[in-house]
């Protein structure tokens, strides 16, 4: 493989994800070429295919067979991952794929071994590991004293939480907690490590006319037994308006994370520092490919591999059976 030698990759699925996020960052990013797209709806591939001016396919298996890409970009439903993996490897193919790693924990041990046995890499995409409002909060957090509780929520309002696959557990892998609580899990991991405690209530309440096994809404309580840090997660797919944060309360004040703004407060609650973007950082899912690279190219440290992420993996199935049993789960003896 030559040094500045572009990789070829192919996307695979067309939804939101990629043309909000993946196509756009293709086509800024220095270190990849987009040579094919795949999606099963024929007219969508069709469409983008058009726009991109690459070939498009409806199976990954006549992409694969056509091309020779260094890897491919994955985002379909959760439960079309396992089956793409496994051919992508047996090809050599390495692999750029949506949260979740895995439909569960049982999945994601079986896709680790998959990725080891063919000798590729494998990196989840998480775009806040790349926006400096979301990377700085570790400095800061080093200024407000002794760590002892976390408070962070995300939610948005959906009318109809059971429709499509993300109401069904079996194609979702779960609901809100596995969903939208992935990027929430990954700061928590991210910043303070996997919590040694867990305890969940959760349920699929919020269409009482409506059968769906997807919870909608959560309520989390984590621990941190060595430090004393403990904290509560709130997830909801039904509770108006969207939101989204992380806020750490220490002996000396206060950091607090969302999305384009992360402050400091003194104990009283004023504000120390503000630092504020208005616009998204659009430059974080290119540098994620850019960044993807580099790891296939053994130059950078892959930090979202299968092995880091079995621990999101682990928390998710330690909330499930929390709800199961009524009782905390350690979600360290579940790895």
């Amino acid at each position: 493989m030559k040094k500045n030698k572009k990789l070829k990759t192919i996307l695979i699925g067309i939804g939101k994800q990629s043309v909000e996020d993946h196509i756009p960052a293709l086509q800024d990013c220095t270190k990849a070429d987009l040579v094919a797209i795949v999606d099963k709806n024929t007219k969508i591939a069709k469409e983008w295919s058009k726009k991109l001016k690459v070939p498009y396919y409806n199976s990954t298996s006549k992409a694969i067979k056509n091309h020779t890409p260094d890897f491919a970009i994955v985002a379909v439903p959760h439960n079309e991952y396992f089956k793409i993996i496994n051919q992508l490897a047996k090809k050599k193919i390495h692999i750029l794929k949506e949260k979740p790693f895995a439909l569960d924990l049982q999945e994601g041990k079986k896709i680790q071994k998959i990725i080891k046995d063919n000798d590729i890499k494998l990196m989840v995409t998480l775009q806040r590991r790349f926006n400096p409002i979301f990377s700085s909060f570790i400095q800061l957090m080093k200024q407000i004293g002794r760590h002892f509780f976390i408070e962070a929520k995300s939610t948005l309002y959906i009318d109809s939480p059971n429709d499509g696959w993300r109401g069904e557990r079996k194609k979702a892998g779960g609901g809100c907690i596995i969903d939208m609580g992935y990027h929430v899990i990954d700061l928590l991991i991210w910043y303070f490590g996997l919590p040694n405690q867990i305890h969940a209530e959760h349920g699929c309440f919020a269409k009482p006319d409506k059968h769906y096994d997807a919870e909608d809404t959560a309520s989390i309580i984590f621990r941190y037994t060595e430090s004393g840090l403990f904290g509560n997660l709130i997830l909801s797919r039904f509770i108006f308006p969207k939101t989204g944060y992380l806020k750490l309360i220490g002996s000396n004040g206060t950091v607090e994370v969302k999305r384009g703004k992360l402050i400091r407060t003194n104990k009283k609650g004023d504000i120390l520092e503000d630092l504020t973007r208005k616009k998204d950082w659009t430059a974080a899912a290119t540098t994620q490919i850019d960044y993807f690279c580099e790891v296939i190219k053994g130059k950078k440290r892959n930090f979202g591999s299968p092995r880091y992420h079995l621990q999101h993996m682990a928390f998710i199935e330690a909330c499930y059976k929390s709800q199961k049993t009524g009782k905390f789960i350690n979600p360290h003896n579940l790895l």
